[in-house]
């Protein structure tokens, strides 16, 4: 029997009344970042290998978002996802005690696992289910303590860029990006709006699922832009 390698008390303190099991999040670390769609990656990838950017390798990442039984994570803000590339990590992100209008900020935990359905079957043991599967590529670079992740999305092309807030300002303007055009939705709010737009009768998103489904992602470009 392969035993799984993390202690869970390190990233939430689960709670109980007479009706349901709940998480209440710890303090967590705070991450930062933006992101920009990208209509041609090439020219972008060249820019950003020749302002100093190491790669660090691409990957394809399987990720499963879980819900309570009553399916009230997602609307507090909270995603508790399990995600498989060449690691297996469990990660909770939550809503920053004080919001920014010019960057995405969110608390984060994160541990590597050893096992997948393991892990997978002992979320489900304590009353979450898989609610929603998303799979994306990533392509990494580093420059200093940024991070710039070029990640192909079934529904379009984005660039990421993780760090701290005068870093990523800096690094959108070095890369000759538009500051107004930056995103600070997440790829799921993005996939909310594409689905109820499109009226799509599928809510994982798959590379199967938009081959067989197409979207033109530039027409709803507006509804993205923080601005």
């Amino acid at each position: 029997m392969r035993v799984i390698s993390f202690d869970i008390s390190s990233c939430f303190r689960f709670t109980t009344n007479t009706s349901h099991l709940f998480l209440a999040p710890m303090i967590c670390p705070v991450e930062i970042e933006v992101k920009f769609h990208l209509a041609e990656v090439d020219s972008v990838r060249d820019r950003i290998l020749g302002i100093g950017a190491t790669s660090c390798g691409r990957l394809f990442e399987t990720n499963i978002r879980f819900e309570d039984a009553a399916k009230s994570l997602q609307g507090r803000g909270i995603l508790l996802r399990l995600r498989r590339d060449d690691r297996i990590r469990l990660t909770f992100k939550s809503p920053p005690h004080r919001p920014d209008p010019n960057f995405k900020v969110h608390r984060e935990l994160e541990v590597q696992v050893d096992d997948f359905d393991t892990c997978r079957t002992i979320l489900e043991g304590l009353g979450f289910h898989p609610e929603q599967t998303y799979e994306k590529w990533r392509e990494t670079f580093a420059i200093g303590d940024t991070k710039l992740l070029i990640d192909t999305m079934p529904y379009g092309i984005f660039l990421e860029l993780e760090g701290q807030k005068s870093n990523i300002r800096n690094t959108a303007e070095r890369l000759g990006l538009k500051w107004k055009e930056r995103i600070l939705l997440n790829y799921l709010e993005i996939f909310e709006i594409i689905m109820r737009e499109e009226k799509l009768a599928f809510t994982d998103i798959t590379f199967d699922n938009f081959k067989r489904r197409p979207v033109a992602i530039r027409r709803y470009l507006p509804l993205l832009y923080a601005g």
